[in-house]
Formats: structure tokens, C-alpha cells, sequence
């Protein structure tokens, strides 16, 4: 007796070590899967949401364009003059309705083939595949005041995600179905979420009087974060109607965006 109380009593770490292995082994399992579905999810964060945001993008571009090819549009852009022409006061549209198409944004600091459509809304519906969002309540483009857009800088088409390179000077053209309106980039500022004075007439001066034509552009900060926010901030320069043409400096990008290069 005194043997076999002896291999049984050895058996007993025997088999908890086993269960201890097995617990470990198991657990190891699980992290492993743990880990590759968050590697899926940062896969489709920051490259499937954008594949997909990209080609609804081009979707809109293209709605957009046909849009365009009616009497008062202008279907076959071509090269204007170098040197800005006075076209008197320019053309305010109204504010359309949620997930209508303003227009399209070009910004050549960005690349030669940067462009990305303007929607109306800000909401998720309109972040997320659409572009870029006009805040509801701010100006239109060409108007005095502030025309604010918000856009994402490092998912869902990363519409914004160069926003930080923008150098004063630079010049960011706005196309609508009235015509072009050059915005000239003046500085950035990053702010808290909450700071939403950057939206007013005149951005951060809740008592002045807005004399001039100003372009917002919002987005995320840091670009692999939210915690704050990165506003560009530009100025209107002058516009053009569409029947004289895209600017010299776009006329190739506005081909290739409209279809006719």
C-alpha cells in the first residue's frame, strides 16, 4: 500500500502540469486569434475602407461631370489665361440637400491626380464613402464667409491625409457648376474637437465681421489618431466662370477627372 500511495500521489503533478499546458496552449490559441482579427481590422481600417471609399468617390466624379454636360455647364474644359481675368462678384450657389455633390476639390501640392468630390453633410453617411463634407450652416464656395469641409486623413479614402504639407501659397481650386474658385493656403492651427469657433464666419473670431471669402478644411490629429484636430485655413483669390474654362494650372486634372483626357 505504502507503494501505491507513493505513484499516486507522483501522478498528481504529473497531471496538473498537463492541465496547466493545455491552459497555456489554449490561451496561446486565442491570443494568436486575437491578433490576427485586430491585424484584419487595421487591414480594412486603413486599406479596404479606402479601395472602397476611392471607387464611390470616382462614382460621384463622374455623376458629377455628366451633370455638367448641359447648357450653362461645361463639358470640354480648356486651358484659361495665366494671369487671373476679373469676372465680376462670383456665383453663390444655395446649399443643396444631404449627400447632394457640390462640386470637386484639386489640390496639385497633394499629387497631379487629386481629386475628390465635395457633399454636403458631414455626417457619417457622407465621411465615410462620399468625400469630402460641407459643414451645414457655413458659407458656399466663392462666397464671403467661411466655407468649412471636414474629411478623413488616414481611412475611408484619406481624403485629407496630406493636409499638413500644405505650404502658404499653395492654391486649392474649388469647381462647381457655376465655375472655379482659387483659394490661396495661408496657415494651419491644431485645436482640440470642441474648438468648433474654427467654423465661424471668421474662423476663431466669434465678433468679426467676415469681409472676405475663406476656405476650412478639417481633419483628424494626429494622422493615425483623433485626439485633436488639424485645420487649414486659405483665403478666396478669385474665380472664374465655367464657360471660360478650368484654371491653366488644373486644366489637365479637370480632364481626367470629367472624362475628356
Amino acid at each position: 500500500m505504502a507503494l501505491l500511495e507513493k505513484e499516486t500521489t507522483a501522478a498528481v503533478p504529473a497531471t496538473g502540469a498537463a492541465v496547466i499546458r493545455k491552459v497555456i496552449q489554449v490561451v496561446g490559441e486565442l491570443l494568436m486569434t486575437v491578433g490576427i482579427v485586430l491585424l484584419l481590422f487595421v487591414a480594412w481600417q486603413l486599406w479596404w475602407t479606402n479601395v472602397e471609399s476611392n471607387a464611390k468617390q470616382s462614382e460621384v466624379i463622374k455623376d458629377f461631370a455628366q451633370n455638367l454636360a448641359v447648357p450653362g455647364g461645361n463639358p470640354v474644359p480648356a486651358p484659361a489665361a495665366t494671369s487671373p481675368v476679373d469676372y465680376g462678384p462670383p456665383k453663390v450657389a444655395e446649399a443643396p440637400g444631404h449627400g447632394v455633390t457640390i462640386g470637386i476639390m484639386y489640390i496639385p501640392r497633394f499629387g497631379a491626380d487629386y481629386t475628390r468630390p465635395i457633399v454636403q453633410g458631414t455626417s457619417a453617411d457622407v465621411l465615410d464613402t462620399l468625400g469630402l463634407g460641407h459643414y451645414n450652416g457655413t458659407a458656399m464656395p466663392g462666397a464671403i464667409g467661411n466655407f468649412a469641409v471636414a474629411g478623413h486623413r488616414q481611412t475611408h479614402g484619406a481624403v485629407l491625409d496630406n493636409i499638413h504639407t500644405l505650404v502658404p501659397g499653395d492654391k486649392i481650386y474649388v469647381q462647381t457648376r457655376d465655375g472655379y474658385y482659387v483659394y490661396i493656403f495661408r496657415n494651419n492651427q491644431i485645436v482640440l474637437p470642441s474648438s468648433t469657433d474654427v467654423l465661424l464666419p471668421v474662423p476663431t473670431q466669434p465678433a468679426a465681421t467676415p469681409t472676405e471669402g475663406y476656405l476650412t478644411m478639417t481633419s483628424c490629429n494626429p494622422r493615425f489618431g483623433s485626439e485633436e484636430r488639424i485645420i487649414a485655413y486659405s483665403v478666396l483669390d478669385h474665380w472664374q466662370p465655367a464657360s471660360a474654362g478650368p484654371p491653366a494650372e488644373i486644366a489637365t486634372q479637370v480632364a481626367r477627372a470629367l472624362g475628356k483626357g
